[in-house]
């Protein structure tokens, strides 16, 4: 009876064992190519490039994790119309908290790929309109949401993620005109723990 009791233990031990998750901490950063989109006819919107930088965890069953971060942002995009000759720049920075799902197409022991996907909540941290005589900063919103989705490679201690990011609410509303956010992301990030 008291082998039967031990191997009972053993084996949930080496269940519960299994089944701890595993947890990553490191930081992030890279670059941003940032665009509004907008559904004004006589306008046009060019991309700028910004920076990110930040922390992420990543807590993992086999293959599947989940990954909050945050990160400081810089956002924007130029707009420019043929019609008025008006050009202007909105430039603002953005507290970003995204929580992401992650699924490890590829699982290996210092390698693999993964897809990636979720919910972005964005604070405005600064907003700014360069040369812009119809456009101003009080048509800003202080929070919006988005949503990322993407690939990664992760190589031992280091992932590299390349995500889009698509705002799913506006981040500046004028007179009946509204923009969103929109950006392609490419991050290198280091696992400290």
């Amino acid at each position: 009876m008291k082998r039967l009791l031990i191997i009972v233990f053993a084996m949930g031990l080496t269940v519960s064992v299994a089944a701890q998750p595993e947890l990553d901490l490191g930081l992030k950063g890279g670059v941003n190519f940032s665009k509004l989109s907008f559904n004004m006819e006589d306008y046009s919107a060019e991309s700028v490039t910004k920076s990110h930088f930040g922390a992420f965890a990543r807590i993992g069953w086999d293959r599947l994790f989940i990954q909050p971060e945050i990160y400081f942002s810089g956002k924007g995009g130029d707009i420019t119309s043929d019609l008025s000759n008006t050009f202007a720049s909105l430039d603002y920075s953005t507290f970003d908290v995204p929580v992401l799902l992650g699924y490890r197409v590829i699982k290996g022991k210092s390698f693999d790929v993964h897809l990636i996907g979720g919910p972005v909540l964005s604070n405005v941290t600064r907003d700014e309109v360069k040369d812009g005589d119809v456009f101003n900063e009080s048509f800003f919103k202080k929070h919006y949401m988005s949503i990322q989705y993407g690939v990664g490679v992760d190589i031992l201690f280091m992932t590299i993620d390349a995500k889009m990011e698509n705002g799913l609410t506006d981040i500046y509303s004028m007179n009946g005109e509204s923009f969103k956010n929109n950006a392609f992301m490419l991050s290198i990030g280091l696992k400290i723990l």
